[in-house]
């Protein structure tokens, strides 16, 4: 398949951005996460896994609404029906037939991996294997974790002050926003890549906020009845769960995660937040392309 950027139009008349690094018959389609976010983690992945002696295309978008692709006018009623997950899972699946995959891996961060676990229930028989990325299978464990780790960080004095302005709804809060800052560098960005700055805001707020809210320590929106324990023991094809030792998603459960899932593997990529990406590469590259290699020899 060519290389580069492809515009796709989706069946609803809406476009999607979409770019295809690497070459080689092994195909893995990434997921970014937000919701809201960008491909853009995803930029270096083929090149990554070539140093290790993968060939392997990467094909990736921005999800509708996301900054490259078409950002619809969340105000129209129309377009209600776009801020569900069964939009976004069936989004997936056409991106796969327009793109021309089948027998692909499938890897997502965050709200990226909430994808993978859908579409792997409802669309398993395309997947050679599914890489969920820093996302548990729901919000209620998540939300604790997170509180447990803003007490880490903050003192009672801060975290009170958090709880007052979310009781109030007051996003917008300066100091408010400061302490989410310091939590942001703390539990999801260890390392800011410097590729991946920007001058402007790239988040899809109107979609951020429908399914999460104001940022990753609150869950105000959809998200928060998010919840498929006990579902994903049906996940039988290959798949690799990779964590991070300093970030929002309790480790916990994704050892539970691992130990349901029948044919699965977990690592836990060390000192690294969120995005183990880019906080720490060398380890979260290794370990993926061994997960690739061992299903591709047929020894995972």
């Amino acid at each position: 398949m060519k290389t580069g950027s492809k515009i796709i139009t989706l069946n609803n008349g809406y476009h999607l951005w979409t770019n295809t690094q690497g070459t080689g018959d092994i195909h893995l389609l990434a997921l970014h996460g937000g919701p809201g976010g960008t491909h853009e983690y995803w930029e270096d992945a083929a090149k990554q896994l070539a140093k290790r002696g993968l060939k392997v295309q990467v094909h990736m978008y921005d999800q509708l609404g996301s900054f490259y692709s078409d950002q619809p006018d969340f105000s129209d009623h129309k377009n209600a029906e776009i801020l569900t997950y069964e939009y976004y899972i069936d989004e997936v699946e056409e991106v796969r037939q327009k793109l021309g995959l089948d027998n692909f891996y499938l890897i997502g961060q965050s709200w990226g991996g909430a994808l993978v676990q859908l579409y792997g229930l409802k669309y398993g028989e395309h997947l050679k294997g599914a890489i969920i990325s820093s996302m548990i299978d729901n919000t209620q464990e998540y939300v604790a974790a997170v509180n447990a780790r803003r007490a880490e960080i903050l003192s009672p004095t801060q975290l009170a002050y958090m709880q007052k302005i979310e009781e109030q709804g007051n996003w917008s809060d300066a100091q408010y926003q400061k302490y989410v800052d310091i939590l942001n560098q703390q539990f999801v960005d260890r390392r800011e890549h410097p590729a991946i700055s920007h001058l402007i805001d790239t988040m899809a707020t109107d979609v951020y906020n429908a399914f999460q809210g104001d940022n990753e320590f609150v869950v105000t929106g959809k998200l928060k009845d998010f919840d498929l324990r006990g579902k994903l023991k049906n996940l039988t094809m290959p798949t690799y769960l990779v964590f991070s030792d300093h970030e929002t998603m309790p480790v916990s459960v994704a050892k539970r995660m691992a130990q349901e899932i029948p044919n699965s593997r977990l690592s836990i990529t060390p000192n690294s937040g969120h995005h183990g990406m880019t906080d720490n590469p060398q380890y979260y590259y290794d370990h993926l392309s061994q997960f690739i290699s061992d299903v591709e020899s047929g020894e995972f």
